[in-house]
């Protein structure tokens, strides 16, 4: 036998070997590739239904919480309606008294007697009284 032969015998053993190795290292990578998948598949499901429960609490939250604070600011608004009615007449109000203090003055003006002023609440007074 030649060495040409023999090599050429060793480099078909190598080969054959290398063909072995190759099958063997596919099989382990299709076997890590699908129970990667299957675990990932798993993790993607798993965090979906939690995001889907998630959700629905938010939503439930949402649509009660929502109700509730639209019905606040309706009566709020509604308060604020009233109030602003409240000032306008209580600022009407003070004009006439004023008006009525003013007419009041000049008729007592012109007879000589003074000025007559509006009396004013005095808390001291009253406080020494109950006291």
């Amino acid at each position: 036998m030649s060495i040409s032969i023999t090599a050429n015998i060793l480099t078909m053993i190598f080969c054959a070997a290398v063909l072995v190795q190759s099958m063997r290292m596919m099989r382990n990578l299709r076997t890590v590739k699908d129970g990667a998948l299957t675990q990932v598949v798993t993790a993607l499901e798993k965090a979906t239904t939690e995001a889907r429960s998630v959700l629905f609490d938010l939503k439930t939250t949402l649509s009660s919480d929502c109700m509730v604070n639209a019905k606040l600011v309706e009566e709020a608004r509604s308060l604020r309606d009233e109030l602003q009615t409240i000032v306008s007449l209580a600022d009407g109000t003070a004009e006439r008294l004023i008006a009525a203090v003013g007419a009041a003055n000049e008729a007592h003006g012109a007879q000589g007697e003074g000025d007559i002023l509006p009396e004013t609440h005095d808390e001291t007074k009253t406080d020494q009284v109950t006291a």
